[in-house]
């Protein structure tokens, strides 16, 4: 069934409301999806590559008409603990927040987690000198005591 059939099927906000059960073929990575496993009635990204579709303007509204990828770009803490995904729409740049799934690859997790760290935007070999700059002495202790 394509998304436009869905989406005549379904009155609008059906899925705030109810779980959507449906299996899907991941459309980056190729693997199937199943909702079992994901803690959720509401699977909304692969759990093997965490990418996404862009089919929502709301959670659950399905009124995205653009359906383009959504690549996993970062992650945030949510201010109870929990993790979730921010996607990034290929076709239009939309950003959006998605809760991880218990069976999300923690791999996958981790490695956009610490990106910004294994890529920060200056040389790692400066940051003495640039601390020293900005009015601090580059060291991480003073006298020799923390």
């Amino acid at each position: 069934m394509n998304r436009e059939n869905k989406r005549k099927l379904y009155e609008k906000g059906y899925y705030k409301t109810h779980g959507c059960k449906d299996s899907f073929t991941c459309r980056v990575c190729e693997r199937p999806v199943v909702s079992a496993g994901a803690g959720s009635e509401h699977r909304n990204h692969c759990p093997n590559c965490l990418s996404s579709l862009h089919l929502d303007m709301e959670p659950g509204d399905r009124a995205a008409d653009c359906g383009g990828i959504m690549d996993p770009v970062g992650v945030w803490v949510r201010k109870n603990g929990e993790w979730a995904i921010i996607h990034r729409c290929r076709r239009c740049g939309h950003l959006s927040s998605n809760r991880i799934a218990a069976d999300d690859n923690p791999m996958k997790l981790m490695s956009i987690a610490m990106k910004p760290i294994s890529q920060p935007p200056f040389p790692l070999e400066r940051i003495e000198e640039m601390t020293a700059l900005m009015g601090g002495d580059g060291q991480l202790y003073r006298n020799g005591r923390p």
